[in-house]
């Protein structure tokens, strides 16, 4: 198959930007096509997220996958007569029901259903023709463009004392996640400190479980991922003076808030702690038996806790995200990375004249906030711009030929 653009990866950065892509005419949707293995676009997406019992996003109504910043606000519109809730009171910041519904608006939208392959990619190749793809089930892409939109939601974080075979001990981010206690009561330990762990300890103590939350560090409260001066010049401007990569990365490092919880999660786990609906233990994990059917977790404050189940919600692992995909491009085109691996791209996002990345691969360029949600919306931004100014360069050149 010939096309014009492929987004590798059907998720919130793949969509987004097909949608950018069709919806200002900058590609034609029968040459474009999004390949990511899921049934659906943004299965991860919702996966993870009904996972922790999410209510409302930490970003803002302004950050969605449509065109126009207003589109989530005009979309509510409509509901706002029947429906409370739509927004928490603070920062406008959207449910999670009313942003699934408008991505579904979005994908219908721009017709993205009919453009989604329901494949993996396993090798890629540049070269002077196009970018080649071939996939799990066999097929031959060849594109003119290549965006890899890939995040690193495939390679949950497992600590080292965590089995990996045994059905009461798994991550909530797992592919096929399905160790969600059953409806009696279970004692379960959640192993992480930032909002998934928290979202995951407030959904169990609402369904009556007995819940023991255990992390390194005590609650972060931070509204959002980054400060949002990220989002603008305040910050940005000083970081695109900085030449040095491995000061970029220091500063990425530095500004995200990992672990982290919003004030209204900060307060919901608070109060459980206070009323003893759950039990907060801020210890590293030296050991885990089993003991008969249940399990000892054995910590460094020298205490130990007896729980039917663990859940582990420790994020994902912090590499470049794409594995052997990824890897056997930069070999095969020469892609230049960086000491800490991640790619070397342009303003406009371009790692080579026909392959662009956004998410994970892009934040060198575009800073802390590259893996959210307003970080795509910053790629999208990038991206259109270099096809615009591209485009009004090819008509001047016509003139004058």
């Amino acid at each position: 198959m010939n096309l014009d653009w492929l987004v590798i990866g059907g998720g919130i950065h793949g969509v987004h930007i097909a949608a950018r892509l069709v919806g200002e005419g900058h590609a034609d949707p029968e040459r474009l096509r999004l390949l990511d293995p899921a049934d659906t676009l943004l299965a991860r997406w919702r996966a993870c997220t009904a996972v922790t019992g999410m209510r409302y996003l930490r970003s803002t109504s302004v950050h969605h996958l449509d065109l126009d910043p207003w589109s989530l606000q005009r979309f509510a519109g409509k509901r706002r007569t029947r429906r409370r809730n739509l927004f928490a009171s603070r920062y406008d910041r959207p449910s999670l029901e009313l942003f699934n519904s408008h991505c579904d608006h979005v994908v219908e939208t721009y017709g993205l259903d009919a453009l989604h392959i329901r494949d993996r990619a396993t090798t890629c190749a540049a070269d002077g023709d196009g970018v080649t793809v071939q996939t799990v089930n066999g097929l031959d892409l060849v594109a003119q463009n290549l965006v890899l939109a890939i995040g690193s939601s495939d390679f949950p974080d497992w600590p080292t004392w965590a089995p990996r075979d045994h059905p009461r001990v798994r991550h909530v981010f797992e592919l096929g996640f399905n160790a969600w206690p059953s409806d009696g009561q279970e004692s379960v330990a959640v192993v992480g400190g930032g909002i998934s762990a928290g979202q995951v300890a407030l959904r169990l103590v609402e369904e009556g479980h007995e819940v023991f939350l255990v992390s390194r560090h005590a609650f972060r409260k931070h509204q959002f991922d980054s400060d949002p001066g990220w989002l603008g010049p305040k910050n940005m401007m000083g970081y695109s003076r900085e030449r040095s990569l491995d000061r970029r990365r220091e500063i990425i490092n530095t500004a995200r808030h990992r672990g982290s919880v919003p004030p209204d999660v900060w307060t919901a786990l608070r109060n459980a702690n206070d009323m003893r609906l759950l039990t907060r233990h801020i210890a590293e994990i030296e050991d885990l038996a089993i003991e008969r059917d249940v399990f000892r977790m054995r910590l460094s404050t020298a205490e130990s806790i007896i729980v039917d189940r663990v859940l582990l919600a420790t994020g994902f692992v912090m590499k470049r995200p794409g594995g052997t995909l990824v890897d056997s491009l930069i070999t095969s085109a020469s892609l230049p990375c960086a000491r800490c691996g991640f790619p070397v791209v342009d303003t406009a996002l371009r790692w080579h004249p026909r392959i662009r990345v956004t998410g994970p691969l892009a934040e060198l360029e575009l800073g802390p906030v590259s893996r959210t949600i307003a970080g795509v919306r910053r790629a999208g931004d990038r991206i259109i711009k270099s096809l615009e100014t591209s485009s009004k360069r090819q008509k001047a050149a016509s003139l004058f030929a």
